[in-house]
């Protein structure tokens, strides 16, 4: 099956979704290659990337169901190949 690379940034903005994103990207685990947490107290928010190597199928689910989340916004950049 053909992949693609691509980077998810998440933006957090309630904290009580944290255990639900954890559990998001476990279940995708197998594709991650790398993530980065950052927090940012001064405006209280977390900032995640995850560089994932997946199926576009994976790669929208796993965005759009973390982009559902309460307080969670996210955004993807794809590889061109």
């Amino acid at each position: 099956m053909e992949t693609r690379l691509a980077i998810i940034g998440i933006i957090v903005e309630n904290r009580e979704s944290a255990e639900k994103i954890n559990r998001l990207l476990s279940e995708f685990g197998e594709y991650i290659r790398g993530r980065m947490g950052l927090p940012y107290g001064e405006k209280k928010v977390s900032v995640i990337s995850v560089v994932i190597d997946a199926p576009m199928d994976a790669i929208s689910s796993l965005s759009g169901k973390l982009g559902a989340l309460p307080g969670v916004s996210t955004k993807t950049v794809y590889s061109r190949q």
